[in-house]
């Protein structure tokens, strides 16, 4: 009898030890869903207020989204390294410094905007010390969520969660955005390092190291490891990257297109216009979200959801070329916004499970690198097709989804017991 009570016992104790794990595991994702969020409410805030900016900065349409740019360039350059010294030093510390960093970028900016006359250079210097930051926050996200869960499956609906997390936070930001700077334009800069507090708190109480830490590769060996994982996967890895640059390209170019349109053509303003942009991004985060659930380790599935999202946006795109109404656009965006929320986390869930852990900081800081990069071109280069012709835009945007479209179906092939 005592044997039976000494198991039931430790049946029990093994119980609630899984129990709260998974507790602890629910709450490292929310911590961790915390920093991309932070991250994109830090640039895309930002996008409502672009038109006050340049009428109080009294700078042009291109110097406005500079702003955004700045931000971006910044962190595609420095991504790739920020990942490279996580796989060395770990993923926590180098987290929690660079929120730091980028705090401090958002209080330059809010400081120039508001105490200096001719501020858009120090607000340059701060965006990019915001960008600094953001280089080993957000990028690191991705492969912590490979270290943490052991399953593939695990790890897909992980990175749905922190996928939609992203795009919740393009939801939230033209709406806070626009009601912040209802108040004072320069208020959004100053609201960034106050969420940058919160996120370090998060992850430091809730983000629990491993007690057994393994030594790291040495460096020579490290690099033959990354060559090696490009000479037997590069045909699936480059099309991941190019894919990645253009749903994001194609994501923040016609935001930027949206915001202004909205603005100049139909006079709308402040949280109006923030809501009106939040509609898009809504679907795009609800997508994001229910991809997450169902892709779990089906990676055939995740070619295919690659494939039909892209082709949703493609076809999206260049039916904005019919007609310039508010509504129209808007619906047309909205199947667009589907399109590539469906798209991200099938991009996420096959590079992470792909990759070996000790070159996955860096490889996945790559493809966030690649991101940034449509991130950072999409703004300008609409600005400057918007003096020529619009319909050619939005031909463009299609014409270059399609591209992604064709890398998914030649490059990302899958084995058949990957279903």
């Amino acid at each position: 009898m005592e044997h039976i009570e000494k198991l039931q016992g430790s049946s029990q104790k093994a119980e609630k030890k899984s129990r709260n794990n998974a507790a602890n595991q629910k709450w490292a994702i929310l911590s961790l869903a915390s920093i991309p969020l932070v991250m994109t409410l830090g640039n895309s805030m930002l996008i409502p207020v672009l038109p006050a900016m340049e009428k109080k900065l009294n700078i042009t349409s291109l110097q406005t989204s500079l702003i955004l740019t700045v931000y971006s360039v910044v962190a595609i350059i420095l991504i790739p390294v920020a990942g490279c010294l996580s796989d060395h030093i770990g993923r926590k510390k180098v987290i929690v410094p660079s929120l730091i960093i980028a705090g401090i970028g958002g209080l330059i900016s809010g400081w120039a905007a508001w105490k200096v006359d001719d501020a858009y250079w120090i607000i340059l210097c701060g965006r990019a010390l915001q960008g600094v930051g953001a280089a080993g926050a957000a990028p690191i996200v991705m492969p912590l969520v490979g270290d943490l869960f052991k399953s593939d499956d695990e790890v897909s609906s992980s990175l749905g969660m922190i996928e939609t997390s992203n795009t919740f936070g393009k939801v939230l930001s033209p709406i806070l955005g626009a009601f912040l700077a209802s108040f004072f334009w320069f208020l959004p800069f100053f609201a960034f390092p106050a969420f940058c507090a919160v996120s370090i708190l998060l992850i430091l109480l809730l983000i629990k190291t491993p007690k057994e830490k393994e030594e790291p590769l040495p460096f020579k060996e490290f690099l033959q490891k990354i060559k090696n994982t490009f000479t037997h996967n590069g045909k699936w890895l480059y099309a991941i990257f190019i894919i990645g640059v253009i749903m994001m390209f194609v994501l923040f170019g016609v935001l930027f297109y949206l915001s202004d349109i909205l603005e100049k053509t139909y006079d709308i303003k402040n949280i109006k216009k923030g809501f009106l942009l939040a509609i898009p991004l809504g679907a795009l985060c609800i997508a994001s979200f229910i991809t997450g659930k169902i892709i779990k380790e089906n990676k055939i599935l995740m070619k295919w959801l690659i494939f039909g999202g892209s082709a949703l946006t493609a076809i999206a795109v260049a039916a904005l070329s019919f007609s310039s109404g508010m509504w129209y656009m808007l619906i047309l965006f909205i199947f667009g916004g589907i399109g590539i929320g469906v798209a991200l986390p099938c991009l996420d869930a096959l590079i992470t499970c792909g990759i070996e852990k000790e070159e996955r900081g860096t490889i996945t800081s790559i493809y966030s690198s690649m991101r940034f990069i449509g991130v950072a071109a999409g703004p300008p280069i609409i600005a400057i097709l918007m003096k020529h012709s619009e319909k050619f835009l939005f031909y463009f945007l299609s014409g270059i989804t399609v591209i992604g479209i064709i890398a998914t179906f030649v490059a990302i092939k899958p084995d058949a017991e990957e279903a």
